[in-house]
């Protein structure tokens, strides 16, 4: 492991030269992946594994959206891809990718299909951290770990196929072999990941809840609303208020915020602008901090679970929630917003 100094606190990472596909490779020689549920995850670790020269299939109920994608894709019934249980079966890895919902209600068909020596492979830790409300226990004598891709399934693939990789993290829950670290940086590295970062299942869940409701979806959705409302209230047009609260940010700063960080972007924007930003960004933080830790307790205690899992168990969940996207859709931030994005450039009929 490469040790990386980040400001006086020392983490160690494993970086794809250091741990190299050929070594991946060698890893998973003997091993068969069974990749099941073809929906976020799925698609982009399947087909990196596959590239990669790994062996996998696929396990996804049969006549779904999401089997014919797979068969798009080029996964082969019968072959390649087949329901899930039997995909389970044939394999020594399973890389359990179903929604959280959907692991907990297939969980007691899946454990049986695990043998002696194989191992459990998740992208989150949900299902194991809050295991007393999934009852997700895995068997002692398998491996359990984790490898969780800082991004969409769709980011996995494109930026594999980009050549640049995606940040992943990686943990061990259960060592039953010996070898259950190196299975897991070896699909690590496997589907794509440019380095990985050790953390635990329950580190990784905790921080993945906050992330998601916070910075990364659910606070970026609040804010950008709220910046948004009060520019229309003061009378700009939902033109000028969509640009300024959402394509400016996403066209531009953000991107450079990526490349060079915030400090970058500080030092290199108008002088109001920083000064601007400067002077509010700590009346943000302020505000918005008794928020995070709420949030943060809130998915520590495993409320935010037994919320999802309730939710997420309805017979009309679907319909619910298609209700509440469509109001985001359907609201003049976003409405504005395909407008504004039928007039880039590259989206101009010639």
């Amino acid at each position: 492991m490469a040790q990386i100094d980040f400001g006086g606190v020392v983490e160690e990472v494993i970086t794809s030269e250091e741990f190299p596909l050929d070594k991946a490779r060698e890893v998973l020689k003997s091993e068969k992946v069974a990749i099941l549920g073809y929906g976020v995850q799925g698609p982009g670790q399947a087909l990196n594994l596959r590239d990669n020269g790994i062996e996998v299939v696929v396990g996804q109920r049969e006549g779904s959206q999401s089997w014919e994608k797979a068969v798009a894709d080029g996964f082969v019934p019968g072959e390649t891809l087949l329901p899930i249980e039997e995909a389970a079966k044939a394999a020594t890895v399973i890389q359990y990718l179903l929604s959280d919902a959907g692991q907990v209600a297939m969980w007691p068909k899946v454990k049986k299909c695990l043998d002696e020596g194989d191992a459990l492979y998740f992208s989150h830790g949900f299902g194991i951290v809050y295991r007393d409300q999934t009852e997700i226990i895995p068997q002692e004598n398998v491996d359990v770990i984790l490898v969780a891709p800082k991004g969409s399934g769709r980011t996995v693939r494109t930026n594999f196929l980009e050549g640049s990789g995606i940040n992943s993290s990686f943990a061990v829950h259960q060592d039953y072999t010996g070898r259950a670290k190196d299975r897991a940086v070896a699909l690590g590295i496997a589907i794509g990941s440019g380095y990985l970062f050790p953390t635990t299942f329950e580190k990784e869940v905790f921080s993945d809840l906050t992330g998601e409701r916070g910075v990364l979806m659910g606070c970026l959705a609040g804010v950008m609303d709220a910046q948004y409302k009060v520019l229309r209230k003061n009378g700009h047009s939902p033109s000028e208020a969509f640009n300024e609260t959402v394509e400016e940010l996403t066209q531009s700063l953000i991107r450079l915020v990526a490349q060079n960080g915030m400090d970058w972007m500080f030092g290199n924007c108008s002088t109001t602008a920083q000064r601007g930003a400067l002077d509010w960004a700590p009346k943000f933080r302020d505000a918005v901090a008794p928020v995070f830790e709420n949030l943060y307790e809130s998915v520590k205690t495993g409320k935010e679970t037994a919320r999802v899992l309730s939710a997420n168990s309805t017979s009309d969940y679907r319909e619910k929630l298609n209700k509440e996207l469509d109001e985001i859709g359907n609201s003049e931030m976003w409405q504005a917003g395909k407008k504004v994005r039928s007039l880039r450039p590259e989206n101009r009929k010639a």
